[in-house]
């Protein structure tokens, strides 16, 4: 019989969490150092105009700004100046939303989907190699584990 839990018997697994925490912060910091180094290199863009194309390619009729930050849980102040790089570009496109002159839809051209779609292809390519000493059933269960941690924070635990 496991002895409860209590300040003079702490949880044992508590110090493997904690360590888990910070390989999980660890590995997250490294893929992204790599993704953001390579969208820079090859496509000459970053992590953040990456993540605004992979979010408008999602909604194909657009998204208010409120609402792009919103999916991307940032400001409107940060998307601002990315949405307007990616206009200069012709990726991306400002549409009026009728009835209200204050908002405007952003959306992908057919030349922002060309792009983000070049760009798609070498992310995964580049996620797959970084990860690539993971055997697809390992992928599954890690998958599946996060999932369960994610649900139970979720569930107000």
């Amino acid at each position: 019989m496991t002895p409860p839990v209590t300040k003079n018997n702490p949880d044992p697994a508590a110090k493997a969490r904690l360590r888990l925490w910070l390989r999980l912060l660890k590995t997250t910091r490294r893929i992204e150092t790599e993704l953001r180094e390579n969208l820079r290199r090859e496509f000459a863009t970053t992590l953040p105009r990456f993540d605004v194309m992979a979010a408008l390619n999602r909604y194909e009729k657009g998204l208010k700004m409120s609402e792009l930050s919103g999916v991307l849980k940032v400001s409107n102040g940060n998307v601002t100046g990315i949405v307007d790089w990616l206009v200069s570009r012709g990726f991306v496109v400002r549409v009026p939303v009728p009835g209200d002159r204050r908002a405007s839809l952003v959306r992908l051209t057919r030349k922002g989907r060309e792009e983000f779609s070049r760009q798609a292809r070498a992310h995964e390519s580049w996620v797959d190699d970084l990860l690539c000493g993971l055997e697809a059933a390992e992928v599954d269960e890690l998958s599946a584990r996060l999932d369960v941690a994610l649900n139970y924070m979720e569930d107000g635990a």
